[in-house]
């Protein structure tokens, strides 16, 4: 049984601070040892296995049954850690090592350096092929505006659900937050995995596709405010030069130029904040009356990033010091 007062405030944010540590220094554990890998194996066991018919309902049973695999592997973790024979430091390093799988900021900032330095070192087609791995659009005939313009596009789309999200669920629900981090990661890689709109997918992923909407509708507009706040930071540290006022008037302005309801906030508030247009051809562009980025801008970008997922990492460091508590005493 686990002893949810272990879990004190204190023990959550060290367990928080200790993820953070282990992904800015370490960054990924290896494939066979990554809890979201094995999400994912599940994931592709069940779209292996899809039937022929009735494919939303199934679509349904892999959503739950994804989001149960992953909170049993965090109440696995949990019961281990608040064993009576866990030292203190143990608990922590173990919570933070699965935490930590639930997000990625240095490997975030890793993508948008591949492609900086592939245009910077190897040339165009070089950038263009790193970029192919990243986004899903034809890079094959893009110029060095347009690679730089996807990178970015990348990076702060993701910035919500590579590191805000599931910190934030981590956050809000105190002693039970690894296993909510957990149930939205399940989400968020079936959504990666299923949440298309061809044909095969259309039907199966819808339910995932929704509930990833859903889940990710408040950070996506919570990290507006964590944008605008991280460029007034670096402008005074005199880190390069953003644009706290042109982030939330872009963000706000654009915000829903791209079809998703989530991933034109990140976006077009970094458009702002950098004064520059991010455009997908043929499908969105925001921040149109700036020009297209160049390599310059991915550093730029990158530097938001690290601001942006620092301070996040902050505030909701202050939002665990009181929530615990508060969840400690519904559940007992």
């Amino acid at each position: 049984m686990i002893d949810f007062e272990l879990l004190s405030s204190l023990h959550l944010l060290n367990v928080l601070l200790m993820a953070v540590l282990i992904d800015l220094t370490i960054g990924e554990p290896p494939t066979k040892l990554h809890p979201v890998v094995w999400i994912g194996n599940l994931i592709y066991f069940f779209k292996r296995n899809a039937p022929a018919s009735c494919r939303l309902a199934y679509g349904v049973f892999i959503g739950v049954s994804c989001m149960a695999f992953a909170s049993a592997i965090a109440l696995i973790v949990l019961w281990i850690a608040s064993a009576s024979w866990m030292p203190e430091i143990g608990a922590i390093f173990i919570e933070a090592f699965f935490l930590k799988c639930t997000f990625a900021i240095k490997r975030l900032l890793y993508a948008g350096d591949e492609i900086d330095m592939a245009l910077r070192d190897e040339g165009l087609d070089a950038a263009r092929q790193k970029l192919s791995m990243y986004v899903s659009r034809d890079t094959s005939k893009l110029n060095e505006g347009s690679v730089s313009s996807a990178a970015i596009e990348t990076m702060s789309e993701n910035f919500v659900d590579s590191i805000l999200t599931p910190l934030f669920y981590y956050a809000i629900f105190g002693p039970l937050g690894l296993v909510a981090a957990y149930a939205y990661k399940a989400v968020s890689t079936l959504d990666s995995m299923v949440g298309y709109k061809d044909e095969e997918h259309i039907k199966m992923g819808k339910f995932s596709a929704r509930l990833d909407d859903v889940l990710n509708w408040p950070t996506a507009r919570l990290s507006v405010v964590f944008i605008v706040a991280a460029s007034l930071i670096l402008n005074v540290l005199k880190r390069s030069v953003y644009y706290a006022s042109e982030a939330s008037a872009c963000a706000f302005r654009d915000c829903r130029v791209p079809s998703s309801p989530n991933s034109g906030y990140p976006m077009a508030a970094f458009a702002g904040a950098l004064k520059i247009k991010l455009e997908k051809p043929g499908t969105y562009v925001l921040g149109q009356e700036y020009s297209l980025p160049d390599v310059e801008d991915i550093g730029r970008a990158s530097q938001l990033i690290l601001a942006t997922a620092l301070l996040s990492v902050a505030a909701l460091s202050l939002l665990i010091l009181t929530v615990p508590d508060v969840i400690i005493n519904l559940i007992g």
